[in-house]
């Protein structure tokens, strides 16, 4: 293959043109994702202080196992513990350990019968 063909061929690459118009649109792209993002935020924000929830704050087996199980992925994979672990070397010690003292920032999403989603921070549920 010769240089000409090369330039020839087509470029797997984009061209970013710096005309006003492409920049234009691409400023009122980036602003309606802003705007919809804020939209979606809010609405997430006001479904996590709703107090008129229908289920107890109590952290199910099986919701403690989820929690349980997936901090522990991210510790073997090498997420900063957010306890001290002294001298816990197994993964699932200390995700054992984060969810006793309610460091883990998760979010627990209930979906009634009905339809209603419910979203509980960890922090906000009775661990048993």
């Amino acid at each position: 293959m010769d240089a000409n063909n090369i330039n020839n061929e087509s470029s797997p690459y984009l061209e970013l043109n710096n005309s006003d118009s492409n920049l234009n649109d691409n400023s009122n792209q980036i602003n309606d994702l802003i705007e919809e993002f804020d939209d979606l935020k809010a609405t997430y924000e006001s479904m996590l202080v709703r107090r008129d929830r229908k289920t107890i704050p109590i952290l199910s087996k099986y919701e403690r196992t989820r929690v349980v199980g997936e901090r522990a992925i991210q510790i073997s994979m090498g997420a900063p513990p957010l306890v001290e672990v002294g001298n816990l070397e197994n993964p699932v010690d200390i995700a054992e350990k984060e969810l006793r003292e309610k460091k883990i920032p998760y979010i627990i999403k209930r979906v009634l019968p009905n339809g209603l989603i419910e979203l509980w921070r960890v922090d906000e549920l009775r661990i048993d």
